[in-house]
């Protein structure tokens, strides 16, 4: 199993317009090999920002990378974008491969 997770530092003020754009948009994820769950987490704030996470399950790292790659990913980025200010810095991207 493999983990993918982008870290977004969230203006407080656009919390909801982040939240109503990923709850809307189109993931193109079902049909991609080797996928398994997709989550948004929403977590701590502090005088700026709140914290979110998206996480997705992998059954490998090789499957991430070929969704990276594919047409899926182009068409699930291509979408509406948030308005400015939304974001406070880029998205920081971990990932994890399970041991047990």
């Amino acid at each position: 199993m493999f983990i993918a997770m982008n870290r977004f530092r969230i203006a407080l003020d656009h919390q909801e317009d982040f939240e109503r754009i990923w709850r809307e948009r189109e993931t193109f994820l079902d049909d991609v090999p080797g996928f398994r769950e997709f989550h948004l987490l929403k977590g701590p704030m502090d005088d700026e920002a709140r914290l979110y996470a998206s996480h997705s399950v992998w059954e490998s790292r090789a499957a991430f990378e070929a969704w990276t790659e594919s047409e899926a990913f182009r068409k699930a980025h291509r979408q509406t974008s948030a308005p400015k200010g939304t974001y406070l810095g880029h998205p920081q991207l971990e990932t994890f491969e399970a041991i047990l």
